[in-house]
């Protein structure tokens, strides 16, 4: 695929980006019903623990929507040494996930689709892409470490947050309706 073709458009990825969110809320507030040592005991999962987990996902979505597709790939470098990127409780936590969001919604607020076009890079990654190619590693990334999380609650017989695009997607749910019958 060409750096020029985006397969994204505004509003898929913004709708995209609402879901992330939604489905990550769903995940913090489980994982922080459960006991502290329950969400911080290390589980041999990519991040080690539940809570540090959520945290890294926090951090891909800083690093690629607030600092590399914007241009700030400098300041990134300084950011990764910030200790508020690294919460050591749920305080912490929260206050760190608002800076994020504040920022991947600003940034969103003013996508657009020459922009979803236009390429960037990451320090740490080889090669040139686009902002859209951006936006869903992020996605993808944030749904590979759910789905560890998911795991390490089924080891332990615990239900996962529901997750589908459908009813995170679709805002309140409504009644269902039975189509009027005809006489």
């Amino acid at each position: 695929m060409k750096a020029s073709r985006a397969p994204l458009s505004v509003e898929a990825a913004q709708a995209l980006f609402v879901y992330n969110r939604g489905v990550f809320d769903r995940f913090v507030a489980r994982v922080e019903r459960l006991p502290a040592k329950a969400s911080r005991r290390s589980r041999g999962i990519g991040h080690l623990s539940l809570f540090d987990t959520l945290v890294h996902i926090l951090n891909v979505h800083e690093a690629w929507v607030v600092y590399i597709v914007p241009g700030r790939v400098r300041e990134l470098v300084v950011r990764f040494r910030q200790p508020d990127r690294h919460p050591k409780d749920w305080a912490g936590f929260h206050a760190y996930e608002t800076l994020v969001w504040t920022g991947v919604d600003a940034y969103l607020a003013g996508l657009s689709a020459k922009e979803l076009r236009r390429t960037v890079r990451a320090p740490w990654m080889p090669g040139r892409y686009t902002v859209s190619d951006a936006l869903f590693q992020t996605t993808f990334e944030e749904a590979h470490h759910l789905g560890e999380i998911i795991g390490a609650l089924w080891q332990e017989d615990r239900a996962p947050p529901d997750m589908t695009w459908i009813d995170i997607g679709r805002g309140p749910v409504r009644k269902a309706t039975r189509p009027k019958s005809r006489r």
